[in-house]
C-alpha cells in the first residue's frame, strides 16, 4: 500500500485515531550494542542509534534516561530512549565494503540521517484505532528479529520485519523480507514492527523477547487478543529506516544477478534484519500521547500537551563515538571482521 493511500484512510476515520509519528536524527553510528553485547567496547558490529544522548555500552534496567540525557536526536523533546539497527554496506565486485548512509524520511528530509518512530494503538490501517494500550515502564527493553536467520523459513517468525525497493519518495509496496535484488531509484526503506503484548512483569528478559509477544492468533495487524502469558496491551513501536541506495546504483553488482547488500554482521539475505528499543520518556509523557486521539503530529501535541523541537535542534543532538575505527571509507572487511554469508540463495 503506497503512504498516501494509508493517509487517506486515516483522515477518513472516525476522531479516536492515535498514532503518532515523529523522525529522530542520527545520534552516532559505532559498534556498541548494551543489550546483546552489554559493556563491550566494541560490540560484534556496527549500529546506528538515536535517542537520548546518555547511550552507553551499558544500560543498567535502574539507567535513569530522562535524567542522565542533556538532549535528544528525536522531535519529541521528552523522549529520551533509545533505538538502534544494524548498518547497511554495498559489496562491490572487488569485495571491499561502503557504508551506506540513511535519509531523513519523507517530511524530515533535513534530518541527518535516523530512523522515523511510530507508536500505534492498532494496525497503521486501522481506521478505528480504538485499543487501550499501555505505555512502558522505565527500564523496559526490547529486540526484534533473528541476527542467525539465513532463509526465509529462518526468519518467518518475524515476518513484520521488511523491504521496499522505493521507485518513488513514498513509495511503501511491495514488501519482501529478503534484499530487493534489483536497483531503487529512491533508496531501500527497512521497516521493523515490534510486539505488541506484554507479561505485564519482566522489564526485560534473557533473549529480550521472551517477554513480549504477538496475539495469539497472529501479528498485531490481525488485531488478536493477546496471550494469557503476556495479557497487557501495549502500543505498537514500529521503525523505518531511509537508506540511501541510489548513490551505489551505478558502479559494479554481482555478475550473477544477486543484491549486492550486506548487513554489518555479514548477513547477505537480508533476513536477519533486527532493531533495539530501550523505553526512556520522561514521566508520562508517552501514556499521554498513547490517550490522545490523534493522527500522526495533528493534534498530537496539543492533546497530550507534548513539546517538540525543530530538525535543527534535533540534528544537533550527537555523540562522539567511544570505539576508534573507521566504518566509512571503502573497507577491506565489515568491522569485526564479518565475512558475508549468503546462505542458500
Amino acid at each position: 500500500m503506497y503512504w498516501s493511500t494509508i493517509a487517506l484512510l486515516l483522515l477518513a476515520a472516525t476522531p479516536s485515531i492515535g498514532v503518532v509519528r515523529f523522525h529522530c536524527s542520527q545520534l552516532v553510528v559505532q559498534r556498541l550494542d548494551p543489550l546483546v553485547n552489554p559493556g563491550s567496547i566494541p560490540s560484534s558490529h556496527v549500529h546506528q542509534i538515536v535517542g537520548g544522548n546518555a547511550f552507553n555500552a551499558t544500560m543498567a534496567l535502574d539507567k535513569d534516561l530522562p535524567a542522565e540525557s542533556t538532549c535528544t536526536s528525536c522531535q519529541f523533546t521528552e523522549d529520551f530512549s533509545n533505538y538502534w539497527t544494524a548498518v547497511l554496506y554495498f559489496r562491490a565486485r572487488n569485495g571491499t565494503y561502503k557504508r551506506v548512509p540513511q535519509l531523513g524520511n519523507n517530511q524530515f528530509e533535513k534530518a541527518n540521517g535516523g530512523l522515523t518512530i511510530y507508536y500505534m494503538q492498532d494496525a497503521i490501517y486501522d481506521q478505528q484505532q480504538k485499543s487501550k494500550v499501555k505505555a512502558f515502564q522505565p527500564g523496559f527493553r526490547m529486540f526484534i528479529g533473528n541476527v542467525s536467520a539465513r532463509t526465509l523459513t529462518d526468519a518467518a517468525r518475524y515476518r513484520q520485519l521488511t523491504y521496499v525497493c522505493m521507485d518513488t519518495w513514498t513509495m511503501r509496496a511491495p514488501e519482501t523480507m529478503a534484499f530487493p535484488t534489483r536497483k531503487c531509484k529512491e533508496g531501500i526503506m527497512t521497516s521493523l514492527r515490534f510486539p505488541t503484548c506484554w507479561d505485564g512483569k519482566n522489564l526485560d528478559s534473557p533473549d529480550h523477547m521472551s517477554h513480549m509477544s504477538y496475539p495469539e492468533s497472529g501479528t498485531f495487524e490481525s488485531g488478536g487478543p493477546c496471550p494469557a502469558s503476556h495479557p497487557v496491551r501495549v502500543g505498537q513501536v514500529m521503525f523505518e529506516v531511509v537508506w540511501d541506495t541510489k548513490k551505489f546504483n551505478d558502479l559494479e553488482w554481482p555478475e550473477d544477478g544477486s543484491s549486492p547488500w550486506v548487513w554489518s554482521f555479514g548477513d547477505g539475505t537480508g533476513y536477519a534484519t533486527h532493531g533495539d528499543y530501550v523505553f526512556g520518556w520522561k514521566d508520562d509523557s508517552l501514556q499521554r500521547i498513547l490517550d490522545a486521539s490523534c493522527w500522526f503530529n495533528t493534534n498530537c501535541i496539543n492533546e497530550s500537551k507534548s513539546k517538540v523541537q525543530s530538525v535543527e535542534k534535533m540534528n544537533e543532538c550527537t555523540q562522539k563515538p567511544v570505539v576508534d575505527e573507521d566504518i566509512d571509507s571503502w573497507l577491506d572487511e565489515l568491522p569485526g571482521g564479518f565475512q558475508v554469508d549468503h546462505g542458500h540463495l
